[in-house]
């Protein structure tokens, strides 16, 4: 009799990038690495559309980091392996923007969420997000690297002037400070990536309604195609992770 059930730690992920409604070009990338049924890699970036080069800043920035995640030695870490992998990414872009000097000063944010049997490690740069959905609740695991974010973050209030700039990016600079946390997934968990174009539209409590119920491939498209409906100023991109089989404790 043949067993139909997830093999244990099994997860499903998707990516998917749209320009949007208003602009007539995507500056957002997204990519996917799935290694096997219990692991992977997925990210989102999101380039900087007031400089020259932001799409290719941002397709630069998960093509580096997907292939660096692939042939770092595997004896790392996953961590280490997904810190790695984004600085080289960092450097990629950087180098590029020094030699040529049209592209000086690109940049782009970066988000990507690693998996290994139920183990998520993140790499955040910027004001793309994670978010974890879990027994239908909904909490941004990211901190936006903005101007509001952080005097709100300071200070208790939010900073209008300026707010939504950014304090920090990848490629801008040499060497980049990466946010990096890890969680225990567990059954039925489903991790959200997605650039501003989709944050800005709905409220977190939106985006779960949303996805609830669905396959990973599904609630991207149910996504992209909702933020659409409604117009979005901005590209929108989104990765989804989620779980269908056992995955095991929380490490003490």
């Amino acid at each position: 009799m043949t067993n139909n059930n997830p093999e244990p730690f099994e997860i499903e992920m998707a990516a998917l990038s749209d320009a949007g409604t208003e602009r007539g070009h995507n500056e957002d990338h997204c990519g996917k690495y799935i290694k096997n049924k219990t692991s992977g890699l997925v990210a989102v970036a999101d380039g900087m559309a007031t400089l020259e080069g932001g799409d290719l800043a941002s397709q630069r920035a998960i093509l580096a980091l997907m292939r660096s995640f692939r042939e770092l030695a595997p004896g790392m870490t996953q961590a280490q392996r997904l810190v790695r992998a984004t600085r080289n990414a960092n450097y990629e872009v950087y180098d590029m923007a020094v030699v040529v000097p049209q592209l000086r000063g690109m940049s782009t944010t970066l988000t990507a969420v690693a998996v290994s049997e139920g183990d998520m490690t993140a790499a955040h740069v910027g004001n793309s997000r994670v978010y974890l959905i879990r027994d239908g609740y909904i909490n941004q695991l990211s901190k936006d690297h903005t101007v509001g974010a952080e005097a709100a973050a300071e200070t208790g209030h939010y900073e209008l002037k300026g707010s939504n700039t950014l304090t920090r990016t990848l490629g801008r600079e040499l060497i980049v400070s990466v946010d990096l946390f890890e969680l225990d997934l567990v059954q039925g968990d489903v991790v959200i990536l997605c650039t501003d174009g989709l944050s800005r539209v709905f409220e977190d409590l939106e985006i779960a309604a949303l996805v609830k119920g669905l396959d990973a491939a599904t609630a991207c498209r149910k996504l992209v195609d909702e933020a659409n409906a409604i117009g979005t100023l901005d590209n929108v991109s989104v990765a989804v992770v989620r779980t269908v089989g056992e995955t095991p404790g929380t490490r003490r």
